[in-house]
């Protein structure tokens, strides 16, 4: 999958060509890794979906349109597990961090254990000698995309055969992927690992592998590890338990604001700006917060490009600004006379952390960070409580709510 531009255009048009393949076209073939240029099965919208250049439920209204619940049915349930994903991170908070914090330690192991050092390197390298695993770790990074059965079994392999930290693969796909956010990373290689629906690990098979990839990869049984059990047993207290969603501060139509757009949510011209008293206006930066290690320039010029466009389309003139030192979001804000900050959402990850960290320097200052939030994270979340079997049964439900069909 090659990508080019990160606009709203742009994903609107990719969307447009794909809905006549939403249906059973979709169904039939999404399984199916073709390699790099082969990708005609599966829409490549996930970049767009993740920065909201494309909306959700306008994918899923047009797939709806054209094919109707039934035969759409596969491909909207792969929509909304994004959704669902990080809906389960919003009532889990506390896996995030221990991700974070997860991966800090793997780095500082990394330091001391010259062997797994090496392994990690020849890995991300796609220098394993196992020819599958190895165009993976190399596509990855040279076009910022996986499929998603292809990254299923980068994941087992990296966890069960090769025997490497789970957290350290599941930094190098978000340092990578152009679609990586918190949730789908995070939970998916838990999910593969088994820790997200516990003591179910998904395991690599060369039989899989060698039909779902057209036959382009063979690799014999003995080439991968028997997946017995996941790695459950270093979570030994299970899942934490659920709490509340978070509710964040609406935003005073009548007070002076400033408006800051993220890569969480680039239609900012979905809100009636014109309802608020705007006295400044920031793209944030912030890919680089994704990992301790170098982020690809990659996703750096995608995450640059995403928010330009979003700047365009905000008709506002809009500054650059860039996620360093948190205090510094206070100053600008007060330079421009504000008393709160209004963005759209910002879930968990390194950005919502990074806000944590800016926000005793916005109570000081008096200014309040208010957030907008969709309907379709508000009708999808509450449900997010276990696995997605739950929120698959209120699909129905959630596209009459939303007047989708």
């Amino acid at each position: 999958m090659r990508y080019q531009a990160a606009t709203r255009a742009e994903g609107e048009a990719r969307m447009a060509a794909f809905v006549p393949r939403m249906g059973r076209h979709y169904a039939a073939g999404r399984n199916y890794d073709y390699g790099p240029d082969g990708h005609r099965d599966v829409s490549g919208l996930s970049p767009y979906l993740r920065r909201r250049l494309v909306l959700e439920e306008d994918v899923v209204a047009a797939a709806l349109a054209a094919h109707g619940p039934e035969q759409a049915e596969k491909f909207i349930q792969e929509v909304v597990w994004r959704g669902y994903f990080k809906g389960w991170l919003e009532r889990r908070p506390v896996v995030w961090i221990s991700y974070r914090d997860g991966v800090l330690r793997d780095l500082d192991a990394l330091d001391r254990d010259r062997a797994l050092r090496r392994a990690v390197a020849d890995a991300e390298a796609g220098q394993t000698g196992l020819a599958c695993f190895d165009a993976w770790a190399q596509e990855l990074v040279e076009t910022g995309y996986l499929h998603n059965h292809a990254r299923m079994w980068f994941a087992s392999i990296w966890v069960f055969s090769l025997g490497l930290p789970w957290r350290l693969g599941a930094d190098f796909f978000y340092r990578h992927l152009l679609d990586g956010d918190p949730a789908s990373n995070t939970l998916g290689w838990r999910w593969v690992a088994g820790l997200h629906t516990r003591g179910k690990p998904y395991a690599a098979q060369g039989w899989n592998i060698a039909k779902f990839t057209g036959q382009r990869f063979t690799p014999q049984e003995t080439d991968l590890n028997e997946v017995v059990q996941g790695l459950e047993g270093s979570e030994p207290d299970g899942l934490p338990p659920v709490t509340p969603l978070r509710q964040p501060n609406a935003p005073d139509p009548k007070r002076p604001s400033a408006l800051l757009i993220t890569e969480e949510d680039c239609r900012v011209e979905d809100y009636d700006l014109s309802a608020y008293d705007i006295r400044a206006a920031a793209t944030l930066g912030a890919s680089h917060l994704r990992s301790p290690l170098p982020v690809s320039a990659e996703v750096v010029e995608f995450e640059a490009a995403a928010l330009q466009d979003a700047a365009t389309r905000s008709r506002l003139s809009v500054e650059a600004l860039r996620a360093g030192v948190p205090g510094d979001l206070a100053r600008w804000a007060a330079k421009a006379g504000a008393c709160q900050i209004i963005t759209p959402y910002v879930p968990e990850g390194p950005l919502r952390d990074w806000l944590r960290e800016a926000s005793p320097a916005l109570e000081a200052a008096g200014i309040t960070l208010c957030e907008w939030q969709r309907s379709w994270d508000s009708a999808i979340w509450p449900h997010a409580t276990a696995g997605f079997f739950k929120v698959k049964k209120k699909i129905p439900e959630i596209i009459h709510q939303r007047q989708l069909l």
